[in-house]
């Protein structure tokens, strides 16, 4: 096969995409749009159904860094930008290849967070999530009556580097019946998410649980 600048310009795969659109093109011509270059020996359609012919589209979206590194035409550039694309792909698609639960808002941290309704004492729980927005971890971080001191960012954050989180979001439980938040909540929801910038890992929710009620303080604008 011709090198791709050598083919009219409606084969090339980047001038076919504009012109007919993504959906009209084949797998090997979208993989060859993210490799832009092939080899000495073959072109860059050549180099995608290649790899294509070895893997299925299934089973690519599943490879790591180490096994694209090996394949003939690739170098770490183009596996950098095949990951990029992957990655993003799954996201969009909520693809789950580990069975980890995912959270995009105050609902889905409920659903994690039942066993804090009819607690009596007040319970500080810190949900840690990948950057998918998956639930990798939940620790129980204090148990007792509240207060900025109470909670220090040692005992939220290490967890979080062990777990490699990207982002937490943290809740206590108001056996009071109340789900407002208190002037020590806002304390230390403050401190903690001047710690997270110093980690550059987020505080995005501290959610308040009373009973069947609850306030996001991401929700109230208080975040």
């Amino acid at each position: 096969m011709p090198k791709i600048k050598d083919l009219p310009k409606i084969e090339r795969p980047r001038e076919k995409l504009a012109a007919k659109g993504a959906e009209n093109l084949k797998d090997a011509e979208l993989l060859a749009i993210l490799l832009r270059t092939g080899t000495k020996e073959k072109n860059a359609i050549e180099v995608a159904s290649q790899i294509l012919a070895k893997y299925s589209k299934k089973r690519l979206l599943q490879l790591k860094y180490q096994d694209l590194i090996k394949i003939k035409g690739l170098d770490a550039a183009k596996v950098c930008t095949l990951l990029a694309a992957f990655e993003l792909t799954k996201r969009s698609l909520e693809v789950d290849d580990s069975n980890l639960p995912f959270i995009h808002d105050s609902e889905g941290a409920m659903a994690q967070l039942t066993g804090l309704r009819n607690n009596q004492k007040e319970h500080f729980i810190a949900l840690y999530l990948n950057a998918r927005n998956q639930l990798t971890h939940k620790e129980t971080i204090s148990v007792g009556t509240l207060n900025a001191n109470l909670v220090h960012p040692r005992e939220v954050f290490e967890p979080a580097t062990k777990h490699l989180a990207a982002q937490i979001i943290i809740a206590h439980n108001h056996p009071s019946g109340d789900a407002e938040p208190s002037e020590d909540d806002l304390a230390i929801t403050r401190r903690l998410i001047e710690a997270g910038k110093i980690l550059g890992i987020e505080i995005v929710d501290h959610i308040i649980v009373a009973g069947n009620d609850f306030t996001s303080l991401k929700e109230k604008k208080l975040i």
